[in-house]
């Protein structure tokens, strides 16, 4: 999920956020709920946003999914443009540079 961090904020660009879809899979309705809950901001067509108070739930919930097996990698890491900054290191295990 392509992502940025602004004044220590994460967000998560609004096409790779998961969809809630009625007779949907339960593992990606799930994930899509869990996303959700611990979001300060979720609106569509928006970039769900991410307080760091909630990183390190963020991190638990996308390892979680990730081991699962249910999902793939592109849909459960992080992934920061190469820019001039460090990842933070509770975000460092679910986050890649594109």
């Amino acid at each position: 999920m392509r992502a940025k961090i602004e004044n220590q904020i994460v967000f998560i660009h609004h096409e790779d956020v998961p969809e809630y879809k009625k007779s949907g899979s339960v593992v990606r309705n799930s994930f899509f709920w869990a996303l959700r809950s611990i979001a300060a901001q979720s609106y569509r067509q928006r970039d769900w946003e991410y307080e760091s108070e909630v990183w390190l739930a963020l991190q638990r919930m996308l390892l979680s999914f990730a081991e699962s097996g249910y999902l793939s990698l592109h849909e459960t890491q992080l992934e920061f443009p190469p820019e001039q900054f460090e990842i933070p290191p509770t975000l460092k295990p679910v986050s890649t540079w594109q």
